[in-house]
């Protein structure tokens, strides 16, 4: 649907919103896919229903699952292999309740009257989406830039005591700045 692959064995669709995007600090996983033939860059991209882009502990980003909420979200969409998709879900950590992939719908950004394709995304777990809205005061923001990002701590830099699902489960029940 609109998009093609050049390389046979990327086959499948991921949008990125945030950290692995070009330019942020997980985008050394996608360039190392692509030295290995595991990923091909597609182009910018936005989704072509609302949903909310927000942050969550350590400035980390997470779309919520909850179409119509939220903003059309920009990003980039890569064609990856399916070793690649292996290397994305276990640095999401689908197989440990951080992040689920699922469908998701998008348009070529600037250029919405071309018509859209499906991909996949990581979505915030379902067990703490709803949550997530809440202690951000229900609003997102359309696109993770160095703005939000800005306090971001890498994976190897935070307190190693705690799980990611602790982190998130303290800040969902922190006080709103």
């Amino acid at each position: 649907m609109g998009v093609e692959l050049e390389n046979s064995n990327c086959t499948n669709l991921v949008f990125t919103y945030g950290t692995l995007k070009r330019g942020f600090a997980n985008h050394v996983l996608l360039q190392d896919l692509m030295r290995t033939g595991d990923a091909v860059f597609k182009g910018a991209y936005r989704t072509l229903q609302k949903y909310p882009l927000v942050c969550g502990p350590y400035r980390v980003p997470f779309l919520l699952n909850m179409a119509g909420s939220g903003l059309r979200v920009t990003g980039e969409l890569y064609a990856v292999s399916a070793r690649g998709l292996d290397r994305l879900d276990e640095l999401e950590g689908t197989s440990r309740g951080h992040y689920e992939r699922r469908p998701i719908h998008l348009t070529p950004a600037g250029e919405e009257e071309l018509l859209p394709c499906a991909a996949q995304a990581y979505y915030a777990h379902k067990s703490y989406e709803e949550e997530m809205w809440k202690r951000n005061g229900r609003k997102g923001f359309g696109v993770y830039s160095e703005k939000e990002a800005k306090g971001y701590v890498k994976r190897k830099d935070r307190p190693q005591n705690l799980s990611f699902l602790d982190h998130i489960r303290i800040f969902i029940s922190s006080p709103s700045d």
